[in-house]
């Protein structure tokens, strides 16, 4: 603990993780409170006196004096800054400060010592400021100061933990033209954020003028073999422009939806409609190879006369075939109940979950003292919350009562619930 600090005696980079971004603006929040309002003596001067009169202060008591609540005592420390890369990322924050003065002398500050090395990992940081009032300056700084950057000091950002920074970091890189097709391709593919994803893969395939272009496998096999959807959608789309619509029946029975769509909406770009291809697919109830997908896209794209192959994939063995097989048939808009009912007694939760969804518009019709035994503590979870929402659908009094059943269900969620339509009544 350091002498002279006054009334907050304190190392402040040792309470802190510096490479947080939030940090920096709770100690900047935190040094207007009470505690700091009592300025520190420095050399048997207060603080604003040893500022005016260059009385050495080391980085702790200056970054104190950059969060000062008197903006003058701010400004002076904003003059005392220069050559300390400890406390740029305070200078970051005057730069939105709402007193003028401050706010124009940390902008000059940044601007002669930001550079390509310290733009990033401050990066975080001038991106949480931007939404602010006057916020986007220091942005606009790290735009310019990033632009003339190498790949090596851009792949940081590209790769930050932090959303925001990955977001931007690829906006720019796409806008400069940084990184290859292939590059974005291989980007859309691994990050996680969807914003990531549709950039990187739009602009990964709008770098491709046909399917003879240089890197165009590379590409689209980044795409097609992406976990996330959007990237498998955008590769799926492309296939049409490459006039490759033999590989978009692959992706026919996808677990994705988006991309199902997409591979029908290629193969009938090029004059082929994929039902026929789902009703062969769908055709042998037993088939153990039968991808889920299939029997979900059957229920897209078929017809009512389609539930016939539906309703016999209730039987296969697999889980998942039997859940997008209910998937398919409320896609079909075509349900029987007391056929449906069976299905809330499925083992698998995720037959069960969809069964539910197939008869809550029919829930009136499951008598409501059947519906009111399985929320019973003994059943499964799952079906004590298909038991729960089939009840809710019946209308304010047997939803009540439901509600009072499972005030004391073992379940932490389902009593929330509970209690919320207690304590309403309805």
């Amino acid at each position: 603990m350091r002498e002279g600090y006054g009334v907050a005696p304190v190392d402040v980079f040792d309470l802190f993780d510096s490479r947080d971004p939030g940090a920096w603006l709770a100690l900047d929040q935190a040094a207007r409170s009470e505690t700091y309002h009592r300025p520190p003596e420095i050399a048997g001067r207060s603080l604003s006196a040893a500022l005016r009169d260059g009385v050495p202060i080391d980085d702790d008591r200056l970054a104190l004096a950059l969060c000062h609540h008197d903006g003058r005592i701010r400004q002076r420390a904003l003059e005392r800054a220069a050559g300390r890369p400890a406390l740029l990322a305070l200078v970051v924050v005057r730069c939105a400060d709402w007193a003028e003065p401050v706010r124009d002398r940390a902008r000059e500050r940044l601007a002669e010592a930001l550079d390509a090395e310290s733009a990033v990992p401050l990066a975080p940081l001038i991106l949480r400021l931007a939404g602010r009032r006057e916020g986007d300056h220091a942005l606009g700084l790290l735009g310019r100061v990033l632009r003339g950057a190498s790949r090596e000091r851009l792949a940081p950002l590209l790769t930050c933990a932090d959303r925001a920074v990955r977001r931007y970091a690829h906006e720019r890189a796409i806008e400069w033209g940084a990184l290859s097709p292939a590059e974005l391709a291989r980007a859309a593919a691994r990050d996680e954020d969807a914003v990531v994803q549709g950039r990187c893969a739009d602009a990964a395939l709008a770098g491709l003028p046909g399917r003879d272009a240089e890197g165009a496998d590379e590409v689209l096999e980044a795409l097609l073999g992406a976990r996330n959807p959007r990237a498998r959608a955008a590769g799926v789309t492309a296939l049409r422009r490459l006039e490759l619509p033999e590989r978009a029946v692959g992706f026919l029975a996808d677990r994705s939806a988006p991309v199902r769509a997409c591979a029908r909406y290629v193969l009938r770009q090029h004059g082929r409609d994929p039902l026929p291809w789902y009703r062969a697919r769908c055709a042998d109830p037993a088939d153990p190879a039968l991808p889920p997908g299939a029997a979900v896209g059957l229920g897209e794209c078929g017809q009512r006369a389609d539930a016939g192959l539906l309703w016999a994939l209730l039987e296969h063995p697999v889980p998942g075939v039997r859940a997008r097989a209910v998937s398919g048939l409320r896609a079909l808009g075509v349900t029987d109940v007391p056929r449906m009912r069976r299905l809330l007694d499925d083992p698998a939760p995720g037959v069960a979950g969809e069964a539910t969804l197939a008869l809550l518009p029919s829930a009136g019709a499951l008598p409501a003292e059947w519906l009111l035994e399985r929320l019973d503590a003994a059943r499964p979870r799952w079906q004590r919350v298909s038991a729960w929402r089939l009840l809710a659908a019946h209308g304010h009094a047997v939803r009540l009562r439901a509600a009072r059943a499972l005030l004391e269900d073992p379940d932490e969620r389902l009593r929330e619930r509970a209690g919320q339509v207690v304590a309403r009544g309805c």
